[in-house]
């Protein structure tokens, strides 16, 4: 392992931690995606199907991405204090982390569960649409736990440096996903009578508790992580517990957009839901793409700023951030290529392509902001700087997308007007940490 002085932030290394990210990130949206992809294309109620995929998966996002933010924080302090040699003085941390997470979740589970159909009430699902939304979500839920068990775990890897075994757990989980859900949405003759929609809630969920076993395996097998819960709690907990919260904040605006985009696409009717979800998968897709050279710059910041080696910080800063913009490039030209098959993939009603096709080239442009906000917000992570990443997801939401989400709706804008508001917020956010990295670490990098 290389000492402080000479933490390597070399290309090859950069690679070494960015391309298993980016098969990681892929790899989880795929669960949903696959969800959506073969419901879509089933030859009866397909575009309802579509449409309560569309929604659910919104709302168990909302809650995942909310309370799996413990992730960034453990990967954040485990970087910081082995970037500092100080990584054994931690060693009854990540148990703790692990067990505050999956009690959390359950207190989010039992408060959600027995008000399923209000939720999805007010984000103005109704008739077959609430019913498919309700079946799909009462078997997808139990989940939740397993996630976040496992997010956690992979806190614990990243901060050690290591995205290589996420990735072996998270294509598992993608490929396992994959043939469930085709057994058994459509089902298998004289074996397996189709499910439909429950069908691709029960291969989540099968696939979610598949991801979570092997995480605990590497974890215990790779590491010497113990999980043996032990007392009293470790200092760090409170500054892991301060950085959840902001998280907590942050990720909670985050999914007030992303919710509050899933009703007004259901306001206007069942096609444009569920060319919404098409869109939204798709620009989930490209943005754990993006996440990978993120994420090197994630566990390779908090190393840095441990060993306080901020002309280090500014050179790894520039070059995850080339590197993304080229990834960026490379999405922007494979989508504009497979314009008319990404639909395909998704849907085979002409309503729902033909709405799908009129906000697609938003998702294409959008991109390079794309690519600046979330490399710098995975960096500021590392970092933990969790407070301002609260405080920017604030500001994008309030005073740039909400605003920019009812001006579209009240110009009848339709589709158009919500995807032009999540343009409006990605600027908001990656102008918002361009400016903080210049003023703080650009200028402690040029006192270095």
């Amino acid at each position: 392992m290389e000492s402080n002085a000479t933490i390597n932030i070399s290309f090859k290394r950069i690679q070494q931690l960015a391309i298993p990210a980016i098969i990681a990130g892929i790899a989880e949206p795929v669960l949903s995606s696959t969800d959506a992809a073969v419901v879509g294309n089933m030859p009866a109620f397909s575009t309802e199907s579509l449409a309560a995929v569309g929604i659910v998966g919104a709302f168990l996002s909302m809650l995942i991405w909310i309370l799996g933010q413990t992730r960034s924080a453990i990967s954040a302090i485990i970087s910081q204090n082995l970037g500092a040699g100080k990584l054994e003085d931690i060693k009854v941390l990540p148990a703790q982390a692990i067990f505050f997470n999956i009690i959390l979740s359950f207190f989010v589970l039992g408060g959600t569960y027995f008000f399923v159909e209000d939720i999805f009430t007010f984000l103005n699902a109704e008739g077959m649409v609430l019913d498919l939304s309700i079946d799909y979500y009462n078997i997808r839920v139990w989940g939740f736990p397993l996630t976040l068990f496992t997010f956690a775990v992979f806190g614990i890897f990243r901060g050690l440096q290591n995205t290589f075994w996420p990735m072996l757990v998270a294509i598992s989980g993608a490929l396992i996903n994959i043939g469930l859900d085709f057994a058994l949405v459509y089902g298998i003759e004289g074996i397996i009578v189709p499910l439909g929609v429950k069908g691709a809630a029960w291969a989540s969920l099968l696939s979610q508790a598949i991801m979570a076993i092997m995480a605990l395996i590497f974890l215990l097998v790779k590491t010497n992580i113990s999980l043996r819960l032990r007392f009293p709690l470790h200092p760090e907990i409170r500054r892991l517990v301060g950085m959840s919260l902001n998280l907590f904040v942050r990720s909670l605006s985050l999914n007030i957009a992303l919710v509050l985009a899933v009703k007004e696409a259901t306001a206007l009717g069942t096609a444009s839901v569920a060319a919404h979800t098409i869109a939204a998968n798709i620009w989930l897709f490209t943005a754990f793409f993006i996440d990978g050279y993120g994420a090197a710059g994630n566990v390779l910041g908090g190393r840095l700023l441990g060993a306080k080696n901020y002309t280090g910080l500014w050179i790894l800063t520039k070059r995850v951030n080339t590197y993304n913009l080229i990834v960026a490039a490379l999405l922007m030209i494979a989508c504009t290529v497979g314009y008319t098959i990404a639909g395909e993939l998704f849907s085979n009603e002409e309503m729902v392509l033909t709405v799908f096709y009129s906000v697609f080239y938003i998702v294409i442009l959008i991109q390079p902001l794309n690519s600046i906000a979330f490399t710098l917000d995975a960096i500021f992570k590392g970092l933990g700087e969790m407070a301002y990443l609260r405080n920017t997801l604030l500001v994008a939401t309030f005073l740039g997308f909400l605003p920019a989400l009812y001006l579209g709706k009240e110009m009848n804008w339709g589709l158009e007007g919500i995807w032009m508001a999540f343009v409006v917020w990605m600027l908001f956010r990656a102008s918002a940490l361009c400016i903080k990295y210049y003023k703080t670490y650009y200028k402690l990098a040029k006192k270095d």
